[in-house]
């Protein structure tokens, strides 16, 4: 299979998978982005993690691992201005993720995604140093909150 060639984050490119949450360029303003933020299994409480990411270094960036999370929506925030990698691909006919049709996005430093409910997608992915980022989803940490396969690695170019 080809790896996808990146491209910038846009919120028209990502809809399909999720959204692009952007920070308001008037000072004091606060823009909510409520919209793309579910949880599809009543009474399970939010999670907010805080993580320092360790950075992918090795060129083409390698993905060997695809995941999702079939009840909850889930952001990540970058709390730097850092590179970070998104890899995403849509659900195949059998459930599975289809990864001919992987896509993959580099955001803006300070860009942030929310992904919707059962969007197939690679961990976390900084490149270049350690970067704080907080992700926030709907978990009870049992055997559904979150569906992760191992794939032949693909190396992303970046």
């Amino acid at each position: 299979m080809p790896a996808p060639l990146p491209r910038p984050l846009t919120p028209e490119g990502f809809a399909r998978y999720g959204e692009v949450p952007a920070v308001p360029e008037a000072v004091g303003m606060r823009t909510s982005f409520d919209g793309g933020l579910k949880s599809l299994r009543p009474g399970v409480p939010a999670s907010l993690s805080l993580i320092l990411a360790s950075p992918s270094l090795a060129r083409p960036v390698p993905i060997g691992i695809i995941e999702r999370h079939v009840w909850t929506s889930q952001s990540f925030v970058p709390m730097a201005p850092v590179r970070w990698l998104v890899v995403v691909a849509p659900q195949a006919a059998d459930g599975g993720p289809d990864l001919a049709a992987a896509e993959a996005f580099l955001p803006e430093p300070g860009q942030a995604i929310t992904l919707h409910p059962g969007t197939w997608h690679a961990p976390l992915t900084v490149l270049d140093a350690p970067a704080p980022f907080a992700i926030l989803m709907w978990r009870d940490y049992g055997p559904d909150d979150e569906e992760v396969r191992e794939i032949t690695p693909i190396g992303i170019a970046v």
